[in-house]
């Protein structure tokens, strides 16, 4: 696994980055380890005395995140591991009952393209393309909970509509669907 310790208003000392990498070895148990497994842990310092720190993993399947603030760098990134790991634990327990066990070769990176563009009036600060897969309501709802995302747009296999599904406030997920079909 590649890893990669940025710093945002804190300089990442070897002290931290070898404390850090250590911590995310932790991960290793769950992926197949070769060069194509990255883990980007970004540490931000604030005024207020906080750190966040935001792990992300990129595979070739599936894209892992989790984002924490706490005292310490060091308690920032063990709550974070934690979430990630129960992550991961949610997925291949959702994977275990469906038994879908091509779930994961689907998911595939090289599908989405992203890009950053910026409007003179600073209105637009990101587009992203993405190529939609057919598939069904309740892999478009793993998929957002693996990307920690609050709602995924996806091509519903049933009826062949754009769909997005959201994270409701009050709990429980909600859809929306466009009207005219892909042809």
């Amino acid at each position: 696994m590649k890893y990669q310790i940025v710093g945002k208003n804190v300089e990442i000392t070897d002290e931290i980055y070898n404390a850090l990498v250590k911590k995310l070895t932790r991960m290793n148990k769950y992926f197949v380890i070769n060069d194509d497994v990255t883990c980007r842990a970004v540490v931000s310092a604030y005024r207020n005395s906080t750190v966040k720190v935001e792990v992300m993993i990129f595979t070739h399947m599936m894209d892992f995140r989790a984002e924490v603030s706490a005292a310490s760098i060091y308690d920032a990134a063990d709550d974070a591991i934690d979430k990630l790991e129960r992550q991961m634990r949610k997925l291949k327990t959702r994977l275990d009952r469906s038994h879908k066990q091509s779930l994961a070769e689907s998911i595939a990176l090289e599908n989405f393209e992203s890009t950053a563009q910026e409007n003179a009036d600073g209105e637009v600060v990101r587009m992203k393309e993405i190529y939609l897969e057919p598939m069904q309501l309740e892999e478009a709802i793993l998929r957002m909970e693996a990307l920690s995302h609050d709602f995924f747009l996806y091509l519903d296999e049933e009826d062949n509509r754009i769909s997005v599904v959201y994270c409701r406030k009050d709990g429980g997920y909600g859809i929306i669907q466009a009207e005219n079909k892909v042809k």
